[in-house]
């Protein structure tokens, strides 16, 4: 299973778009959001395209009432965690937060395949050691947003093989 992870999106819903729209291109089934994704509006025309998304919020609240409400009336498309989320997908459980440090805590437990972190807006890919002797994968898409000097990037993974391709949103 393919999956989209982007981040810091911050109510620039199409570049969301575009990034979700080019890895369902390349196959992917699913979206995973690592926070500030601000308001509703910014999934709109993500949700269109028709890939269930999990989203949390970050430290960059936005309406997380109409968030919620929205999820609610999705039908599965949208998926609003809150703080943070536990996941299974593609058979490998995953942790989504947003913030780096704690993400690299929760990849050191071992009890994670992947860990996914945003807020630092600096794309990265990283195979954490962990305490139960194994590594766990710690990516942050970076931003999808392109602020400040960040380039907009976006991660394509794949949960099958365990391989994660930084992109940028071209365009």
């Amino acid at each position: 299973m393919k999956v989209c992870i982007v981040s810091d999106s911050h109510d620039r819903g199409p570049m969301l778009a575009a990034a979700i729209g080019a890895a369902q291109h390349e196959g992917a089934a699913a979206v995973i959001h690592c926070g500030d994704l601000i308001g509703v509006n910014t999934v709109k025309a993500s949700l269109k395209l028709g890939l269930p998304l999990h989203v949390i919020h970050g430290n960059n609240l936005g309406d997380l009432v109409a968030l919620a409400r929205v999820a609610c009336h999705s039908d599965g498309l949208l998926n609003y965690h809150g703080r943070d989320a536990d996941l299974t997908l593609g058979g490998r459980r995953i942790f989504v937060t947003h913030y780096p440090h704690y993400g690299h805590g929760m990849a050191c437990t071992g009890n994670y395949d992947l860990v996914c972190c945003g807020h630092s807006h600096e794309a990265s890919v990283v195979r954490q050691p962990n305490i139960q002797g194994g590594q766990t994968w710690l990516v942050n898409p970076g931003t999808i947003a392109g602020l400040g000097a960040a380039a907009a990037t976006w991660i394509l993974g794949d949960l099958e093989t365990m391989s994660f391709s930084i992109r940028r949103l071209e365009g």
